[in-house]
Protein backbone atom coordinates (compact mmCIF):
# COMPACT_ATOMS: atom_id res chain seq x y z
CA UNK A 1 0.00 0.00 0.00
CA UNK A 2 1.59 3.34 -1.20
CA UNK A 3 -0.27 6.46 -1.39
CA UNK A 4 0.56 9.70 -2.70
CA UNK A 5 -0.87 13.22 -2.78
CA UNK A 6 0.77 16.34 -4.12
CA UNK A 7 0.20 18.93 -1.33
CA UNK A 8 2.50 21.47 -2.90
CA UNK A 9 4.96 22.12 -6.01
CA UNK A 10 7.68 24.67 -6.08
CA UNK A 11 10.37 25.42 -8.23
CA UNK A 12 13.06 23.47 -6.02
CA UNK A 13 10.80 20.98 -3.98
CA UNK A 14 7.63 19.15 -3.41
CA UNK A 15 5.72 18.58 -0.72
CA UNK A 16 3.55 15.08 -0.53
CA UNK A 17 1.48 13.55 1.90
CA UNK A 18 2.26 9.70 1.76
CA UNK A 19 0.88 6.59 3.18
CA UNK A 20 3.68 3.59 3.62
CA UNK A 21 3.46 0.44 5.45
CA UNK A 22 6.38 0.06 7.56
CA UNK A 23 9.00 -2.76 7.76
CA UNK A 24 7.05 -3.86 10.82
CA UNK A 25 3.66 -3.76 9.30
CA UNK A 26 2.71 -0.48 10.60
CA UNK A 27 0.78 1.79 8.49
CA UNK A 28 1.61 5.54 8.80
CA UNK A 29 0.99 8.55 7.08
CA UNK A 30 3.95 11.12 6.16
CA UNK A 31 4.90 14.21 5.24
CA UNK A 32 7.85 14.07 2.56
CA UNK A 33 9.60 17.20 0.81
CA UNK A 34 11.07 15.37 -2.89
CA UNK A 35 13.80 16.90 -3.70
CA UNK A 36 15.85 16.09 -6.78
CA UNK A 37 19.14 15.85 -5.22
CA UNK A 38 22.59 18.30 -4.90
CA UNK A 39 26.19 18.38 -5.66
CA UNK A 40 28.46 20.19 -3.13
CA UNK A 41 32.18 20.63 -3.93
CA UNK A 42 35.30 21.39 -2.05
CA UNK A 43 37.16 23.51 -3.96
CA UNK A 44 40.62 23.65 -2.80
CA UNK A 45 43.46 26.04 -4.58
CA UNK A 46 46.25 24.52 -2.88
CA UNK A 47 46.76 21.61 -0.74
CA UNK A 48 46.23 24.11 2.12
CA UNK A 49 43.93 26.59 0.70
CA UNK A 50 40.70 26.17 0.11
CA UNK A 51 37.34 28.24 -1.22
CA UNK A 52 34.12 28.70 1.85
CA UNK A 53 31.43 31.57 0.51
CA UNK A 54 29.76 33.60 3.23
CA UNK A 55 26.41 33.43 1.97
CA UNK A 56 23.20 35.37 2.93
CA UNK A 57 20.69 32.72 3.57
CA UNK A 58 17.15 34.49 3.40
CA UNK A 59 15.29 31.41 5.10
CA UNK A 60 17.12 31.92 8.23
CA UNK A 61 17.88 36.08 7.41
CA UNK A 62 21.51 35.69 8.26
CA UNK A 63 25.05 35.12 6.43
CA UNK A 64 26.69 31.77 6.97
CA UNK A 65 29.81 29.92 5.79
CA UNK A 66 29.33 26.79 3.45
CA UNK A 67 30.89 25.20 0.47
CA UNK A 68 29.51 25.98 -2.81
CA UNK A 69 26.44 23.83 -3.55
CA UNK A 70 23.53 23.64 -5.65
CA UNK A 71 20.55 21.82 -6.85
CA UNK A 72 20.78 19.24 -9.82
CA UNK A 73 19.06 20.39 -12.93
CA UNK A 74 16.50 18.31 -14.69
CA UNK A 75 18.56 14.71 -16.14
CA UNK A 76 21.76 16.60 -14.89
CA UNK A 77 24.52 14.26 -13.63
CA UNK A 78 25.90 15.28 -9.77
CA UNK A 79 29.45 15.59 -11.22
CA UNK A 80 28.16 18.11 -13.99
CA UNK A 81 26.34 19.73 -11.09
CA UNK A 82 29.42 20.22 -9.07
CA UNK A 83 31.36 21.66 -12.29
CA UNK A 84 28.72 24.22 -13.18
CA UNK A 85 28.51 25.25 -9.52
CA UNK A 86 32.17 25.36 -8.60
CA UNK A 87 32.52 28.13 -11.98
CA UNK A 88 29.07 29.85 -10.43
CA UNK A 89 29.45 30.15 -7.21
CA UNK A 90 33.88 31.03 -6.87
CA UNK A 91 34.35 31.88 -10.26
CA UNK A 92 36.63 29.10 -11.03
CA UNK A 93 36.86 26.17 -13.01
CA UNK A 94 37.91 22.95 -11.84
CA UNK A 95 40.16 21.08 -13.78
CA UNK A 96 39.58 17.61 -11.71
CA UNK A 97 36.45 16.92 -10.09
CA UNK A 98 36.54 13.86 -8.07
CA UNK A 99 33.25 12.08 -5.88
CA UNK A 100 33.90 11.93 -1.85
CA UNK A 101 30.36 10.17 -0.96
CA UNK A 102 26.87 11.18 -0.36
CA UNK A 103 24.84 12.18 2.62
CA UNK A 104 21.10 12.75 3.37
CA UNK A 105 20.68 15.90 4.86
CA UNK A 106 17.53 15.53 6.59
CA UNK A 107 15.90 11.92 6.44
CA UNK A 108 13.46 12.27 8.58
CA UNK A 109 11.55 14.33 5.69
CA UNK A 110 12.86 14.89 2.85
CA UNK A 111 14.25 12.89 -0.03
CA UNK A 112 17.18 14.69 -0.53
CA UNK A 113 20.73 13.34 -1.52
CA UNK A 114 23.46 15.62 -1.50
CA UNK A 115 26.82 14.00 -3.59
CA UNK A 116 29.81 15.84 -2.33
CA UNK A 117 32.81 16.32 -4.45
CA UNK A 118 36.91 17.52 -4.45
CA UNK A 119 37.41 20.02 -6.56
CA UNK A 120 41.27 20.14 -7.65
CA UNK A 121 43.32 22.28 -10.17
CA UNK A 122 41.38 25.20 -10.47
CA UNK A 123 41.76 27.94 -12.72
CA UNK A 124 39.99 31.23 -13.64
CA UNK A 125 38.04 30.98 -16.67
CA UNK A 126 38.22 33.22 -20.40
CA UNK A 127 34.47 34.52 -18.95
CA UNK A 128 33.32 34.07 -16.10
CA UNK A 129 29.35 32.60 -15.12
CA UNK A 130 26.85 34.58 -13.83
CA UNK A 131 25.38 33.82 -9.90
CA UNK A 132 21.66 33.50 -9.98
CA UNK A 133 19.84 36.67 -8.75
CA UNK A 134 18.92 35.34 -5.40
CA UNK A 135 22.45 34.55 -4.15
CA UNK A 136 24.61 36.92 -2.59
CA UNK A 137 28.03 35.57 -1.84
CA UNK A 138 31.14 35.86 -1.15
CA UNK A 139 34.11 33.55 -1.90
CA UNK A 140 37.00 34.04 0.69
CA UNK A 141 40.24 31.86 0.70
CA UNK A 142 40.88 30.01 4.06
CA UNK A 143 43.78 27.34 4.93
CA UNK A 144 43.23 24.62 7.21
CA UNK A 145 44.09 26.39 10.32
CA UNK A 146 41.39 29.08 10.13
CA UNK A 147 38.77 26.78 9.11
CA UNK A 148 39.39 24.88 12.28
CA UNK A 149 39.65 28.17 13.73
CA UNK A 150 36.14 28.87 12.37
CA UNK A 151 34.61 25.62 13.42
CA UNK A 152 36.26 25.91 16.64
CA UNK A 153 34.49 29.28 17.39
CA UNK A 154 30.90 27.91 16.24
CA UNK A 155 31.10 29.95 13.23
CA UNK A 156 30.66 27.33 10.66
CA UNK A 157 26.93 25.28 11.51
CA UNK A 158 25.90 24.29 7.80
CA UNK A 159 25.87 20.47 8.08
CA UNK A 160 26.65 19.47 4.62
CA UNK A 161 29.51 21.97 4.98
CA UNK A 162 30.65 20.32 8.40
CA UNK A 163 29.97 16.57 6.85
CA UNK A 164 32.36 17.91 3.28
CA UNK A 165 34.92 19.25 5.39
CA UNK A 166 34.94 15.68 7.49
CA UNK A 167 35.05 13.74 4.56
CA UNK A 168 38.28 15.85 3.05
CA UNK A 169 39.84 15.47 6.85
CA UNK A 170 39.89 19.38 7.20
CA UNK A 171 37.42 19.25 11.00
Amino acid sequence: MKHKQIIFKGRVITLVKERKILPNSSVIDLDVIEHRGAALIVPFLSRDKIIILKQYRPAIDSYIYELPAGTLDAGETPAVCARREVNEETGYVAQKITKLGMIYPVPGYSTEKIYIFRADGLRRPVIAAKMDKDEIIDPIVFTRKQVKGLFKQGAIVDAKTICALTMCGWL
